[in-house]
């Protein structure tokens, strides 16, 4: 089983990156996935999730309107498009993704996000 995100990196203020989260050793189609991220000092926070369908998504009122969540269940991939980047988005980002009927839950191991100019 592997969850594995990239996408990460330094962007400016402003700026867009785009994290996929990658899946293989399970039916990913099967689970709902989140985004969480984690900056220096501080707790947790989920950013953003989609169900296994990606039929329904929602979001932290910090990201709202600036992050879009998606999924590709044929590529066994999650994305996070991230536009208009400020410097309080800097965090390590990290894919969960977990199964609410078995109660398999996998996590990446995060990539960093860093917005400064």
């Amino acid at each position: 089983v592997h969850v594995v995100e990239s996408g990460g990196g330094l962007v400016q203020p402003g700026g867009s990156l785009r994290l996929s989260c990658a899946a293989s050793g399970f039916t990913f189609s099967s689970y709902v996935v989140r985004w969480y991220r984690q900056a220096l000092g501080k707790e947790r926070e989920l950013v953003a999730v989609i169900i296994s369908t990606g039929g329904s998504t929602n979001y932290a009122d910090s990201v709202k309107g600036r992050f879009t969540i998606s999924r590709d269940n044929a590529k066994n991939t999650v994305y996070l498009q991230m536009n208009s980047l400020k410097p309080e988005d800097t965090a390590v980002y990290y894919c969960n993704a977990i199964n609410h009927i078995n109660g398999y839950n996998y996590w990446g191991q995060g990539t960093q996000v860093t917005v400064s100019s």
